[in-house]
């Protein structure tokens, strides 16, 4: 039967791909999406000491010991609503490019997909593969709005994870795993010609089409019962490491360097009783050890102003260049999930994590305002088929949140974000 499994595989594997390469970035939680998996996403990201379904291994390699041979589908509709507000008369440059008044993005509806599949090779291996996919930095301001001084202005950055994964059970059921991350970026730019003389490469800053990027990286997890209805988890995703985005050497530090930053989660899953299991994860990314997204946009942007030679370390592209300024940011997820008699499983969630964008860092970032602070999750699972396949769904709603800060002694910037997501998937046990 498993050889069976690896046909369809393929098959499924390249319909994904094909979706995933053209799919849009999004900002949640930062960087990363909420979760991971449309069960773990019904619980505000939560699960990683839970394994229930092929697409833990995003999380928690070690995870996949504990599904059995089984294939998990979705498919997410995702709407964020980002806008920034300008507030006060342009002074001097570079805030003088940003008229007074607010103006939103005018993309506001992507298609997400995500799978995993998994085969139990005895009691103690287990391999798999996930697909998944993240980002944090989408946005289209119209030619209208005159953003930035340059017409149409915008990012986009899309990208892909397939994980191959292996996992090892011990006898006490603990696990630990590993994967071994891929990974590809597609990254464009619009309307930041104003920008020229802030780039040590004017040529390589802006509208230069969609640009790629590959690289790899690891991920590693544990399973760790420490009672009779409490289990401890945890992932860590090290720091992914992408060649160089070429044609936008002139826009990201170090020469267009655009790494992933790592990632860690751990979390318990307590089961209170026969049918209700609660769930607790902290989840730190560490965004300021990349230096295109952690570099400050100050004082590097008045060192370069100032600059008396053709390049500097600290202008757009420069080894210290202008950056996007996040910071760190730690996000705690709570999760409830409640067992049904009748084939249902049921899920709610709420997560928090401050914000990665300091208000000094607005101006920027009105290309990326991944602002959002909270999630509010619901899901369900109905088994049919006599257990064999699944019906899954989630949904998720970030309230709005913002970010104001002055870009200069007359105006100010607000950046705002909500968001909503509906999630249907399908799962097959082999």
């Amino acid at each position: 039967m498993t050889k069976l499994a690896f046909k369809p595989l393929s098959y499924l594997t390249v319909i994904a791909l094909g979706l995933a390469i053209s799919m849009p970035a999004l900002a949640t939680n930062g960087y990363l999406a909420h979760g991971y998996g449309i069960k773990s996403k019904g619980m505000a990201g939560t699960g990683v000491a839970l394994p229930q379904d092929a697409l833990i291994g995003a999380t928690n390699p070690a995870g996949i010991a504990f599904v059995g041979d089984r294939l998990d589908l979705g498919v997410s509709i995702f709407s964020p609503r980002r806008s920034y507000d300008v507030t006060g008369a342009p002074s001097a440059p570079p805030a003088a490019v940003l008229a007074p008044g607010k103006v939103n993005s005018d993309r506001e509806y992507f298609i997400i997909p995500e799978f995993g599949v998994t085969w139990q090779l005895d009691d103690h291996k287990a391999v798999g593969i996930t697909v998944t996919g993240n980002g944090g930095m989408n946005t289209r301001y119209a030619s209208s709005e005159n953003t930035f001084g340059g017409g149409k202005a915008g990012i986009d950055l899309a990208q892909l994870f397939i994980a191959p994964t292996f996992s090892y059970r011990f006898n006490n059921d603990a696990a630990i795993g590993v994967s071994a991350i891929l990974a590809y970026q597609g990254f464009e730019a619009k309307g930041l010609s104003q920008f020229a003389g802030l780039s040590n490469s004017p040529s390589d800053l802006t509208d230069n089409g969609h640009d790629s990027s590959f690289g790899a990286g690891i991920n590693v997890g544990f399973i760790l019962p420490v009672g009779s209805q409490v289990t401890l988890g945890g992932g860590y995703r090290s720091r992914i490491y992408m060649t160089e985005f070429d044609d936008y050497k002139g826009l990201f530090a170090e020469q267009g360097d655009f790494d992933i930053p790592a990632s860690a989660t751990i979390g318990l899953a307590w089961k209170t009783t026969e049918s209700l299991t609660v769930l607790l994860d902290v989840q730190k990314t560490w965004y300021s050890q990349v230096d295109a997204i952690g570099n400050s946009m100050m004082p590097a942007m008045g060192t370069c102003m100032t600059r008396v030679t053709a390049t500097s370390p600290a202008c757009l592209g420069g080894n210290n260049g202008i950056g996007f300024g996040w910071e760190d940011m730690t996000t705690v997820k709570f999760g409830v999930q409640y067992q049904a008699s009748n084939d249902w499983t049921w899920r709610a969630g709420y997560s928090h994590g401050d914000q990665p964008i300091p208000d000094s860092e607005v101006f920027f970032n009105i290309l990326a305002p991944g602002v959002m602070e909270e999630h509010f999750t619901v899901g369900f699972t109905k088994k049919y088929d006599g257990g064999r396949q699944e019906i899954n769904f989630a949904a998720m709603y970030a309230p709005e949140h913002s970010v104001k800060g002055a870009i200069s002694l007359t105006q100010t910037v607000e950046l705002e974000m909500k968001q909503y997501q509906l999630e249907l998937g399908w799962s097959l046990l082999f």
